[in-house]
């Protein structure tokens, strides 16, 4: 009998903790709606001036971020360029034993180009000098777009002396490619330059949708980079490897070069420009050049 007893004293106890435990549930559930009713009531804190989140960007946050455009309904292209005229550059990556037999068939090339008035225009023309070695790199115009690049091609293509000119020149190369681009307007046309100097190519990959950005900062830029007219061109990639940019500068030596970008760093402006276009970037290389004996740029 006290067993029994004893047995219902502790089944009493147990019904009394589970009977107590729903109390403590309301309780928990109670607190949670009075903690939403607080979290919608109680505003976030302000963010600090200058700081994340806030409507005045300090200067991480503009050289960490790219700013937000409205780039409308019209292609880059025809809001940054003039179509009636196009360019192509050429890459042509040769073997170094027939570098110069390379560049004396490919002055005699221009000739018979100019000899059957294709249409295309040499501006530039030069070899590596520090980047990809033993590289040559050929700059054409073409005045009248697409139309007049179309005949040259053509002509190119299908002209006997073309042919066998290629089939040569093939046999010297290690590999090429060439792009169809557009000139910024804003940079005006290449004009000629008295003999001598280096050319510096930088090219630039960048994110896609950033080059109305890239142009319009460029556009205020470059009266930081002009003193000593060392701005030739600027130009965008239309067929080719897409989201590509090209400056070509001209310096009269490497330490004229070194000297007139440190002048860039000292003028005020200079320093905005370039926190608003590092970030537009993917990828970037540079090349130093030398004309060619035959090339219109010297």
């Amino acid at each position: 009998m006290a067993t029994l007893a004893q047995f219902s004293r502790s089944l009493g106890a147990v019904c009394a903790r589970c009977s107590s435990q729903p109390i403590k549930i309301g309780r928990c559930l109670s607190t949670a709606r009075l903690l939403n009713q607080n979290e919608k009531t109680d505003p976030p804190p302000s963010p600090p001036p200058g700081g994340i989140g806030s409507d005045k960007p300090g200067f991480l946050s503009r050289l960490l971020s790219v700013r937000t455009i409205d780039t409308g309904s019209t292609s880059h292209s025809t809001l940054l360029s003039d179509k009636d005229v196009v360019y192509e550059l050429q890459f042509h990556s040769v073997k170094p034993e027939y570098m110069e037999t390379y560049l004396n068939q490919f002055a005699d090339f221009l000739e018979k180009m100019k000899e059957k008035k294709a249409g295309s225009e040499l501006i530039g023309s030069w070899t590596v000098d520090i980047g990809e070695q033993d590289e040559a790199i050929h700059l054409w115009r073409y005045r009248g777009g697409y139309p007049v690049l179309n005949n040259a091609r053509n002509i190119y293509r299908t002209d006997p002396d073309f042919v066998q000119y290629r089939k040569s020149r093939n046999e010297m190369l290690r590999s090429r490619k060439n792009q169809i681009m557009l000139e910024f307007s804003f940079w005006g046309e290449i004009k000629p330059r008295d003999p001598e100097h280096i050319y510096e190519l930088r090219s630039y990959t960048l994110k896609p949708g950033t080059m109305i950005e890239w142009g319009n900062t460029w556009a205020k830029a470059l009266q930081y980079r002009n003193y000593h007219n060392e701005a030739v061109g600027g130009f965008l990639t239309h067929i080719g490897d897409l989201h590509r940019v090209h400056h070509l500068w001209a310096y009269d030596d490497l330490q004229t070069r070194k000297q007139s970008r440190e002048d860039a760093w000292r003028k005020p402006g200079w320093d905005e420009c370039v926190q608003y276009t590092v970030p537009l970037i993917r990828q970037m290389e540079t090349r130093i050049c030398i004309p060619t004996p035959f090339s219109p740029l010297k």
